[in-house]
């Protein structure tokens, strides 16, 4: 009898201890849940990156925020704000002209000059194919011409807090175009409130008539071709001086996010990286209550 009662002392302490280690787990678990995941536990090729709760502005990662860079054409999430604030008939045709070819980098374009489409149109390729030229000639027709249009984006930029942003071009070919992860969630979130930007940025592909030619233009983000992601709004940017360029508005593990990369090194560095952020995600939000 004695021996059974000892048998049993030993299993109540097995129990208790295990009980107890359980316990130590789930609250550090949740202790760490909310804070920022830190780089090292989501390996990134990004030198900047930034992911924050739609809805709350936490911050669920954060890996050099604060550095001020070149956005390329990040840029044109501003430059379709600008557009539409304006209230301009998107319906009006808009000629290509020599004017809005690149003098800066030399980049090449299917818009010939001469080639005529709609502001909408114009937009559409802005965002969705991040066509310079398209760009371009919207900010040269706008009321003012362009240095007015780029005054009006940095005015913009000051509105909506953005103090680290500063904007020299309405395309994003100007290294002289910066911001911060910070400022730029700021951007996607104000960018995301207009319908035609959220539908316009993540359109798959589109086409158009120009100088008697169709022209068959895609996303540069392919990420929006892919049944896995909801991407609500997408800009992707490039030019040597600030690497690849990315920033979405997505839903990854039940939650409206803001994702900004920048400055990502290779091709597809950007596109791995956010794939590996929502996997992260995921895995983590499937282990707990909570990211």
């Amino acid at each position: 009898m004695q021996q059974g009662e000892r048998t049993l002392h030993r299993l109540e302490k097995i129990v208790a201890f295990v009980a107890v280690f359980a316990v130590l787990a789930l609250t550090v678990g949740f202790a760490q849940a909310g804070e920022p995941i830190t780089p090292e536990k989501v390996h990134l090729r990004s030198s900047v990156a930034l992911v924050q709760d739609a809805a709350s502005g936490e911050t669920i990662l954060a890996k050099n925020t604060d550095a001020v860079l070149p956005i390329a054409s990040i840029t044109k999430l501003m430059t379709a704000i600008v557009i539409l604030d304006a209230g301009l008939e998107l319906g009006r045709r808009v000629v290509i002209s020599s004017e809005d070819l690149d003098a800066l980098k030399g980049t090449r374009s299917r818009l010939r000059p001469g080639t005529a489409l709609s502001r909408d149109e114009l937009l559409l390729l802005s965002l969705m194919a991040s066509e310079n030229r398209a760009a371009a000639a919207l900010a040269r027709t706008y009321p003012g011409g362009t240095e007015v249009f780029v005054a009006t984006m940095n005015a913009k930029a000051q509105a909506l807090g953005m103090a680290d942003t500063r904007f020299a071009d309405p395309t994003g070919l100007s290294a002289e175009n910066v911001s911060s992860a910070q400022d730029l969630a700021r951007l996607v979130q104000a960018a995301h409130g207009y319908p035609v930007i959220r539908d316009y940025s993540t359109r798959e592909s589109a086409t158009v008539r120009s100088l008697n030619r169709t022209l068959s233009f895609r996303n540069t983000n392919g990420l929006v071709r892919s049944a896995s992601w909801d991407i609500g709004l997408s800009k992707t940017g490039y030019i040597s001086e600030a690497g690849r360029c990315l920033v979405m508005r997505v839903r990854v593990a039940s939650r409206d996010l803001v994702v900004v990369l920048l400055d990502s090194w290779g091709k597809y560095s950007r596109i791995g990286d956010a794939n590996r952020i929502r996997k992260w995600l995921e895995t983590n939000a499937a282990a707990g209550p909570r990211i």
